[in-house]
């Protein structure tokens, strides 16, 4: 996961003591790369897309492993392309993205976060 320089510059502000927490991350969806500001986000849509929390089991080994499946509404004619972390339900931070296999939606529909790993070991 490509962490946003936003990201990067705060946790490494922490090895000098600078406090840096993010209370709830909340996922988003793109359709193409959000690169390091977050661009792309899906929007629109009946019901509307809407960003999603996403909770954590305990770190081990410099890693984290999502602890919920979020479920997404997606609008139609939209193609599903890469998943986003934020520090905020709306506007925020942009934390990172994860490329995941284009997922197309014809129609509206639902998209299922099953899975997100952070790793500080790549």
């Amino acid at each position: 996961m490509p962490f946003s320089t936003y990201a990067k510059t705060k946790l490494v502000d922490t090895f000098r003591n600078q406090s840096f927490a993010v209370v709830t991350t909340y996922a988003s969806l793109h359709f193409s790369n959000p690169g390091d500001t977050g661009a792309s986000e899906i929007s629109g849509g009946t019901p509307a897309y809407a960003r999603k929390a996403v909770t954590w089991n305990a770190a081990s080994g410099g890693a984290l492993d999502s602890s919920n499946a979020p479920i997404f509404d997606v609008p139609a004619a939209t193609t599903v392309s890469h998943v986003g972390l934020w520090d905020a339900l709306a506007a925020g931070n942009f934390l990172g993205y994860a490329d995941v296999s284009d997922e197309p939606f014809a129609s509206q529909g639902t998209y299922t976060l099953t899975d997100m790993d952070l790793d500080l070991n790549l």
